[in-house]
């Protein structure tokens, strides 16, 4: 009797806990909780638990074209090993405009679709290029107050277009998928982009720090919508998907039913497509004859932006939401998403790196994952003479 009295109490006791936890979340308007608790970790699958938009391709495709050296030069022990390890996906390597080595494992293929994560955000940074070159945003040191009137007051009113670029607008967006309880997982399981961004509080002076957050971006992402009069989807199809002969339409992830686009996050697309974004910066903004984006902003966006990081070390390895490194001589442009999504471009090798999975490197050295370290030294060892 005693043992069952212990077992009532303990059961009423996790009940009461547990409601007053399902209280407090409805009070508080986080019910993003529950599916972030249901699918736990954000993975380049998830393509069917959002509601989504298509970013349309053009009628005609132009595929790549197979080197005459198309996969003959096998990987070395210590690539595949990593790739492995990392549980890659798709591995492309292009050079000179023809695919010189391509594999994929698991269920990948050319024509699957997987979640860049964060290298969407280097795509809305070129749609903030195009926007500029169109007059729709008259210049990159405009006041983001003067597209969304939620940034009038206070500090708020002193972020500008470049701040958000720099990723230095100062606010106090939390950047982990790691809790439930942070504006990322918010941003990314949560129905309300808007709401998620009206919470945000400017915590140092925008233009002084620069600090990874994916708030800045969706705050671009609104920007662009507002300046266009379209969604991201849409003008990301009229002026930049459907020039650069993709095969496939691409599509984006919505907060919710005809809702916003994540912008941080999220643009699904396959290796081959991916890399066009790479064809387009290496060919300075131009593709098929079309100057897509200006080549002095694609110039901006791929220098170091120089401020002052959170390690208050100047940051020389990020612009205008593109990351950048200089491998033993070789300057390598890069975007660069969560689990290990890269888009590497090499210009002086006329070279670009597709590689997509579900892990990347938790080791770093000087705070980049020695996995990016790996496949740029044995890639270019391969195949950049």
């Amino acid at each position: 009797m005693k043992k069952r009295s212990l077992a009532f109490k303990f059961l009423f006791g996790f009940l009461v806990l547990l409601a007053a936890a399902n209280l407090i979340i409805l009070l508080t308007d986080t019910t993003y909780i529950y599916k972030a608790l249901v699918y736990q970790q954000a993975d380049i699958d998830d393509i069917d638990i959002f509601y989504k938009r298509k970013v349309n391709a053009g009628k005609f495709s132009q595929p790549w074209p197979n080197s005459k050296q198309y996969n003959k030069t096998p990987l070395t022990d210590t690539l595949r090993r990593m790739l492995n390890e990392m549980e890659t996906g798709a591995f492309l390597v292009i050079k000179k405009d023809s695919i010189l080595y391509e594999e994929y494992w698991d269920k990948f293929s050319p024509q699957r679709y997987s979640n860049p994560f964060s290298v969407t955000k280097s795509i809305v940074g070129i749609l903030v290029g195009i926007a500029i070159g169109e007059g729709k945003i008259k210049s990159i040191d405009d006041p983001v107050a003067k597209y969304l009137p939620e940034f009038k007051e206070g500090d708020r009113a002193k972020i500008t277009v470049r701040h958000l670029l720099q990723m230095s607008s100062g606010l106090n967006f939390t950047e982990s998928y790691n809790t439930p309880f942070n504006a990322t997982t918010e941003s990314y399981y949560g129905k309300n982009l808007h709401c998620m961004v009206e919470k945000l509080k400017v915590i140092e002076m925008p233009g002084t720090v620069s600090r990874y957050k994916s708030g800045d971006t969706q705050i671009l992402g609104f920007i662009l919508a507002k300046a266009t009069g379209k969604t991201l989807s849409e003008y990301a199809s009229e002026k930049l998907w459907r020039h650069l002969g993709v095969k496939k339409p691409a599509y984006w992830s919505l907060d919710n039913k005809n809702g916003d686009e994540k912008a941080f996050c999220c643009f699904y697309t396959n290796a081959r497509d991916l890399a066009k974004i790479g064809k387009l910066v290496l060919q300075k903004g131009q593709f098929n004859g079309r100057q897509l984006v200006d080549s002095n902003y694609l110039k901006l966006s791929l220098a170091p932006n120089n401020l002052l990081d959170g390690d208050g070390k100047k940051t020389n390895y990020y612009g205008y939401h593109w990351w950048m490194i200089n491998r033993k001589g070789v300057d390598v442009k890069y975007a660069r998403g969560l689990g290990g999504q890269y888009l590497f471009i090499i210009p002086a090798k006329n070279m670009l790196i597709v590689r997509m999975g579900r892990k990347r490197s938790s080791t770093r050295i000087n705070g980049t994952p020695i996995d990016i370290l790996v496949y740029l030294d044995e890639v270019l060892a391969l195949y950049g003479k």
